[in-house]
């Protein structure tokens, strides 16, 4: 969860729970494409299944495995200087002169940063499901973010 590098801490924060699952459901989901395309040819339905039919569920259940491997992509990074935060699609490395705290409002799924001009910004690396390690890292993250605003 975090390093330290001759004294400089650096925090690094992943989801345990959804990334478990992430990768049991595209396992699966690869398994049941490869074993519908196996089975197909012999079905008796009055349609003729193609190798290229095959191949294209087996390529389809790979489309859809990695659709769900990307909910597995969150993580946060952050040191002295700031914060990494990388979401599904989109990262953004933001100094903490521009974070104002890290919340975890009541009843959210995960934490935020909240910035000026009452925007935030979704930290999916924090989730509720995975308890006491988010309680950690969100604790690890507000004692970094203080002494990086106190100097």
């Amino acid at each position: 969860m975090a390093g330290t590098d001759a004294g400089h801490e650096v925090v690094v924060v992943r989801p345990r729970k959804v990334l478990i699952a992430a990768w049991v459901g595209a396992v699966v989901t690869v398994a049941l494409f490869v074993a519908i395309a196996a089975v197909l040819p012999n079905v008796q339905t009055g349609v003729y299944f193609r190798f290229a039919d095959q191949v294209a569920l087996v390529v389809l259940g790979l489309f859809i495995a990695g659709g769900l491997l990307l909910v597995a992509r969150p993580r946060v990074k952050a040191d002295a200087e700031g914060i990494e935060v990388r979401n599904i699609l989109v990262t953004r490395r933001l100094p903490w002169a521009l974070v104002l705290r890290i919340a975890y409002p009541d009843g959210a799924s995960w934490a935020r940063l909240d910035l000026p001009d009452d925007e935030y910004l979704p930290v999916l690396a924090i989730q509720a499901v995975d308890g006491q390690r988010a309680v950690d890292a969100i604790t690890r993250l507000r004692a970094l973010h203080a002494r990086a605003r106190a100097s």
